[in-house]
């Protein structure tokens, strides 16, 4: 089989020092060889797949225009076709006829194979087109088509009883398409690992958004506002509230029960100038179980040496192990994660949080009711009356909460919780604000760790940049940092659902809790002075943790700007 570069060669798209760099840099790789040629600019992604088809005699198809029919296919999942990139084209006499952009990748094909079961006939399309493909051919887009057709203004009056089973079987069988379209709004979310669903209304449409990985991206096309009333009343009565209440704040819940994971989802739901505004937090505690392979600290991606020492500091028989950063930073997955770690059936491990979001196995988890009066502090003066030996605090907000961990933490309790703060040393003044004595809480503490979550770039997809000093002095990033180095940014495929970005990693400011440290506090020393002893201890910044992520390729800067203060 001729190699591709022999191909390019012939067709006079490079000379042969070009072909024989590129050979030396794919180090034997095709799909290596690929992606670079696309990445250096010699080919398109349909000039590369023609080449491709070119060089495994099959036939070149540029898929322009084209849209997967589902409902011809019901055999196939859609997110088969989103992880390993290919598109059903036709199926004549038992032959499958789909679209690959990289026939070379033996592997791929070879599960497809398994996968499909059945006899495939391959051609080759661009990388992008089969995302395009996809990206418009999605469920959610014909369901909302369907909605607008068969809609009418009724309003929707159904008793949920038990758990409500949802699959795409389902959708397409119930008669109501509002049912559907709300149906079809919570599958996608789940397939594209979305945490959060915005329905908004504005002048004339709904917007529906996910937030994916931190950031919202719209779902779908608006719809028209007149489809608002009866997606909201649908909502509530899933969640049993009130349906013709539209005048004040609502919360409620429900759950779900999707062909054999139990998802809960907790809704919110505010009046405001265009109609009601709704948010569905989606809670997968099946994925953050006790025995899940993931919830562990090493799957964080936090720093190494952050990483021993956050250990050391939750293995301790007492003390207080303090975790802080804003909203949506990933203390409380942090805290299951060193929970998890520590959770052995030795000890007693009890947890009080405002609400329980996760269930861990082997721990007895508590929810506070601010108004039935039970409060953390309440609830943390009855847990210390069930002899445990490690406790979780879900936030620490006032002082007598305060009080009582620390308390707890002097007489022989190891106590994990969170404090809003802005960085480690910020945490200080919190305590002291609260009016806690600096002795007590200085001598309870083990550690105290801020933290952020930077998205992380698609590995499938991440390209190389190059960074001028300028960006970086406008970026507020020193340009020696970058010389010489390869940086990564993103780009967006199928395995990433076009955003450029995959999950996310934590990036730490571990502050030790040293001698030196403790007397600096006692003293009532000014932050900088803490903070430069804590450098000199080893204390590694979030901006320095987030410049050492973009060097390894897994960040960016604007996205390491987003997360932390420039400097």
């Amino acid at each position: 089989m001729e190699s591709l570069t022999a191909i390019l060669r012939r067709r006079g798209v490079v000379t042969l020092d070009q072909a024989d760099a590129l050979d030396q840099q794919a180090q034997g790789s095709a799909r290596v060889l690929a992606r670079l040629i696309v990445d250096e600019g010699l080919l398109s992604e349909s000039g590369l797949a023609e080449v491709l088809a070119e060089r495994a005699g099959l036939p070149y198809r540029p898929l322009d225009g084209y849209r997967v029919e589902f409902d011809a296919y019901p055999a196939i999942p859609v997110d088969w076709m989103r992880q390993h990139g290919f598109v059903p084209l036709e199926e004549r006499d038992g032959m499958l006829t789909i679209a690959v952009s990289d026939p070379t990748d033996l592997k791929t094909l070879d599960l497809l194979d398994r996968l499909l079961d059945r006899e495939l006939s391959l051609c080759v399309a661009p990388r992008d087109a089969i995302a395009e493909a996809l990206k418009e051919s999605e469920r959610s887009s014909q369901v909302v088509a369907r909605v607008t057709d068969e809609f009418r203004p009724v309003l929707i009056h159904e008793n949920e009883q038990g758990e409500e089973v949802l699959s795409h079987e389902k959708i397409s069988q119930d008669q109501s398409p509002i049912v559907r379209l709300v149906d079809t709004i919570v599958l996608n979310a789940l397939m594209k690992r979305a945490s959060d669903i915005h329905i908004e209304p504005a002048d004339g449409v709904t917007d529906v958004r996910y937030r994916i990985d931190g950031v919202l991206y719209p779902a779908m096309e608006p719809l028209d506002l007149r489809f608002h009333n009866p997606l909201v009343s649908r909502i509530k009565v899933m969640s049993e509230l009130d349906i013709a209440e539209r005048r004040v704040p609502q919360d409620g819940r429900f759950k779900l029960r999707i062909d054999t994971r139990t998802i809960d989802f907790r809704v919110s739901i505010i009046p405001s100038a265009y109609g009601e505004s709704v948010v569905v937090r989606i809670l997968a505690k099946e994925e953050f179980s006790s025995g899940h392979k993931g919830l562990h600290l090493d799957s964080l991606g936090l720093k190494q040496e952050d990483l021993a020492r956050f250990r050391r500091a939750i293995t301790a028989s007492y003390g207080m192990v303090l975790v802080t950063g804003p909203t949506g930073s990933g203390k409380t997955t942090t805290l299951y994660a060193a929970l998890n770690e520590v959770n052995t059936k030795e000890d007693k491990v009890i947890t009080i949080e405002d609400p329980v979001e996760y269930q861990l196995k082997g721990v007895v988890q508590i929810s506070v009711n601010e108004k039935k009066g039970f409060t953390f502090a309440r609830g943390l003066r009855s847990i210390l009356r069930h002899d445990p030996d490690k406790i979780m605090v879900g936030e620490i907000r006032d002082a007598e909460t305060a009080q009582i961990a620390i308390q707890s933490a002097l007489t022989g309790h190891l106590v994990f919780s969170t404090v809003h703060a802005n960085n480690a040393f910020d945490v200080i003044g919190r305590f002291v604000n609260m009016g806690i004595e600096p002795y007590n809480f200085v001598s309870s503490l083990n550690c105290i760790m801020a933290q952020r979550l930077v998205r992380k770039l698609c590995e499938s997809c991440k390209v190389p940049i190059s960074v001028s000093p300028a960006s970086c002095e406008q970026s507020g990033f020193a340009t020696a940092l970058f010389a010489d180095r390869v940086l990564y940014g993103e780009k967006g495929c199928v395995d990433c659902h076009g955003l450029g970005f995959r999950g996310r990693h934590a990036i730490t400011e571990f502050l030790p809790v040293t001698d030196r440290i403790k007397d600096l506090i006692l003293e009532k020393k000014p932050p900088s002075e803490i903070r430069q002893a804590a450098i000199d201890a080893g204390m590694t910044s979030l901006r320095d943790a987030g410049i050492a992520k973009i060097l390894a390729g897994e960040t960016t800067m604007k996205e390491v700007n987003r997360m932390t203060f420039l400097g």
